[in-house]
């Protein structure tokens, strides 16, 4: 039933794909993002039913009357740097094969990255896109809540098997980054009822983080409290409702999750812990030893016996820095943290900007919410090897768009309006006080 139910899903919105691309975008976000297909069993299991919306919306990009140029930005840049440095050291990787087989991969999901830097020129799509992204994954945060209360936190919450959050440890660092972005959703619904069952949902992710048992979910939920506070403009009624909220997810949590937790203080006596720390020892060895690192999936016996301090305890890398770094050298990582610290600034940008502007303030909310998500991606993201995240790559997507709009709305202000918000670096008009290769000399761009 559930096979049937997935397939007339899919098979049923490929006309409206057909019709209007952006839309390929949302449903192929859906699939790779909740993996609906997992949640059955029979044949919709291995069907390709992301490759077949893929297509679709290329085909249809192809034909349809959309504008086919990819909004290129800083990030833009870095993110076509990254993915022509992975194939580089792909080239030279430890195991040709295993590389090959991941690049394949990695690749797919840049590929409709890029295609969502051409279709999504509104803020309506990119709205769409985040509400798409947030549920896929609030999902597993609704029912994973109600698993957690029903079982007083006693067992872990996992994710589906075979996809990126299979793991307690991955679904729980896409819980906490879901947080914020579903808390956005809340803001932007007027229905009482409708706002209620949002915060309710908000809730139960924030539970089904927690009960992901997951050391590396809880210091990025601690990492995003903290820098709400920081930002809230109420820091008494923030700090009592975030006290309140601690107070009774400590009350609820029993004592097994309490002795979990309680490792992260005592990491030398954890083998776990004592694990990781072993392969990032061999990631940062495998980096000075090889400048175009050890290309994708190289954690396996014979690399940890030329580089790992215990050539015996081999573990997957469970870090974002060190898998880049390991995998990709030096200068991957530096290309890396760029693209993350460039997208964080750029939507922190956007945010002062829009706010100021006073249709679109709904996107200040928008962009300090995604920030608050990348702070849950960055801070959980130290412990657990998510590097090539399609969700990641999506709030990319969202903050790249969402600062193009921005700027092109401050280009139509009127002057009074412009001196109030105009971009710094930027000349009257939205101009750039130079022309990038790629911009034409003069005019605005088209939307």
């Amino acid at each position: 039933m559930r096979d049937i139910a997935v397939s007339l899903a899919v098979f049923g919105m490929l006309p409206f794909i057909l019709r209007h691309p952006w839309i390929g975008i949302l449903v192929y976000t859906w699939l790779s993002l909740m993996n609906p297909h997992r949640l059955a069993y029979g044949f919709s299991l291995s069907f390709p039913f992301a490759m077949i919306v893929a297509l679709t919306t290329l085909v249809a990009l192809l034909f349809s009357k959309e504008i086919k140029k990819i909004i290129w930005t800083r990030e833009t840049v870095l993110l076509l740097l990254l993915i022509l440095w992975m194939c580089i050291t792909t080239i030279s990787a430890m195991y040709p094969t295993l590389a090959q087989n991941q690049l394949e991969k990695v690749l797919k999901i840049q590929l409709m990255i890029f295609v969502a830097l051409v279709v999504m020129r509104s803020f309506n799509r990119i709205e769409a896109l985040l509400w798409v992204s947030a549920a896929s994954i609030g999902f597993y945060g609704f029912k994973g809540g109600i698993f957690t209360l029903l079982r007083g936190g006693v067992f872990r919450v996992q994710g589906p098997p075979g996809t990126f959050i299979g793991g307690n440890n991955e679904i729980g660092l896409a819980l906490a980054m879901t947080v914020p972005l579903l808390y956005f959703m809340r803001s932007r619904v007027a229905n009482p009822l409708l706002k209620l069952f949002m915060t309710t949902w908000v809730v139960l992710t924030a539970f089904a983080a927690i009960g992901t048992q997951s050391r590396g979910a809880l210091l990025g939920m601690a990492a995003m409290t903290i820098f709400v506070w920081i930002n809230s403009r109420n820091k008494i009624i923030t700090a009592i409702l975030v006290g309140l909220t601690g107070y009774a997810i400590a009350n609820f949590m029993p004592e097994s999750w309490y002795a979990r937790m309680s490792t992260i203080e005592t990491h030398e006596e954890d083998k776990s812990a004592q694990g990781r720390v072993n392969a990032w020892w061999t990631s940062w060895n495998m980096a000075q030893d090889r400048p175009f690192g050890g290309g994708f999936d190289c954690w396996q016996s014979p690399t940890f016996a030329l580089y790992a301090p215990d050539p015996t305890n081999v573990r997957e890398v469970h870090s974002v820095i060190f898998e880049v770094l390991g995998e990709h050298g030096f200068v991957g990582l530096a290309i890396f943290v760029m693209l993350g610290l460039g997208t964080w600034l750029s939507a922190g940008w956007t945010a002062r900007r829009a706010r100021k502007i006073p249709d679109i303030k709904w996107v200040s909310d928008m962009m300090r919410m995604v920030q608050v998500s990348l702070v849950a991606y960055a801070t959980a993201g130290l412990f657990l090897g998510l590097a090539y995240f399609d969700y990641y790559y999506t709030l990319i997507v969202i903050v790249i768009t969402s600062q193009w709009l921005v700027k092109r709305r401050l280009a139509d202000l009127p002057d009074e309006q412009w001196a109030l918000a105009r971009p710094e670096g930027l000349l009257p008009g939205g101009r750039l006080p130079f022309r990038l290769p790629w911009q034409k000399p003069a005019g605005k761009p088209v939307a």
